[in-house]
């Protein structure tokens, strides 16, 4: 009986399991706190060939994060693209804070690190943030300009879309319990959306 190796992982594969190990340890224990090689050791390759991918762990750290909120940034565009109705707000809603949580190591590296690294900030604030901000904003306000939202400033509502549904995805200790069912997360999402689209005072 002929035993078949299984072939060498191509580069791209590779580097994805480097991330992949990255971000689960930059979660667990911190960036300070990862060495290279526990880096290597979890991801199943040599220091060598994570520096043949990446030139110091802090490239590491930046890519990691950035290409995390590129990919939520990527649902966000095809669910505001499919979106059947502007009033459906809290199916879009209840879908990102599903999304973030899944994505919970990314949110603590992200609001861990982010205050020590300036140039990770400002990658994520440049290629992720200004580009979901100018997505969101294009859609309220195509929305405003057909008279299913009230003319205001397209920018800022955006901008509060955004904040609502990603403090709800990561702040499991404050708005929802980190074991939450979709039930409470439905929950919490239409009631996050009827505030977003009636606000809070009761009409004249």
């Amino acid at each position: 009986m002929r035993v078949f190796n299984s072939p060498p992982p191509s580069e791209a594969q590779t580097r994805t399991k480097i991330l992949q190990a990255a971000l689960k340890l930059f979660a667990s224990q911190g960036f300070d706190g990862t060495t290279t090689r526990d880096l290597a050791q979890a991801a199943g390759v040599a220091e060598g060939t994570l520096f043949r991918h990446f030139p110091n762990k802090k490239a590491i750290l930046v890519e990691v994060a950035t290409a995390g909120w590129v990919d939520i940034l990527t649902d966000l565009l095809t669910e505001l693209s499919e979106m059947g109705s502007y009033k459906a707000v809290a199916q879009v809603m209840r879908r990102r804070m599903w999304n973030l949580q899944k994505n919970a190591d990314l949110m603590r590296v992200c609001f861990m690190e982010v205050q020590f690294h300036p140039d990770l900030r400002d990658r994520i604030q440049i290629e992720v943030i200004e580009k979901m901000t100018n997505v969101a904003e294009a859609f309220f306000q195509t929305a405003m300009d057909k008279g299913i939202y009230r003319k205001t400033d397209a920018n800022l509502v955006a901008k509060v879309f955004l904040g609502m549904f990603a403090i709800a995805g990561f702040s499991n200790n404050t708005l929802m319990q980190p074991d939450a069912s979709p039930q409470q997360m439905q929950q919490m999402a239409e009631g996050l959306a009827d505030i977003f689209l009636n606000g809070v005072l009761v009409k004249d």
